[in-house]
């Protein structure tokens, strides 16, 4: 069975940083495309960030929503299963809960992890 725990949200000032990990067991990160995405209450998921698998040619590629572009960087380390979101220059629109999950998705979710950003 698949589990995805997210971890490393907090509160932030505007303009900090945080780096969120997650965090798979079950599976093998190293094999597919991973995406983070973020949720406001009574709002769909948004997809921030995705990273692909490299595939055959092993090149892996990554790509943001607008909003994060220049600020997030999404990385894989596949010796830990490990998907990393490194989130810098926060504004208070980043604020949300934060999830992890496989491109394509996974049916079951973990819990997210709530990211703050606030004076």
């Amino acid at each position: 069975q698949v589990h995805l725990v997210e971890s490393g949200g907090g509160l932030v000032q505007p303009g900090g940083s945080l780096r969120l990990s997650c965090a798979a067991s079950g599976i093998s990160v190293e094999f597919y495309a991973w995406d983070w995405y973020r949720q406001l209450p009574g709002k769909q998921r948004e997809l921030v960030a995705r990273i692909t698998s490299g595939g055959v040619s092993g090149q892996i590629t990554t790509d943001y929503a607008d909003s994060v572009k220049g600020r997030f960087t999404i990385s894989r380390d596949n010796d830990k299963n490990t998907i990393a979101l490194l989130m810098t220059s926060l504004k208070p629109e980043d604020t949300a809960v934060y999830y992890c999950n496989r491109n394509p998705p996974l049916e079951s979710w973990g819990r997210g992890t709530q990211v703050t950003v606030s004076s």
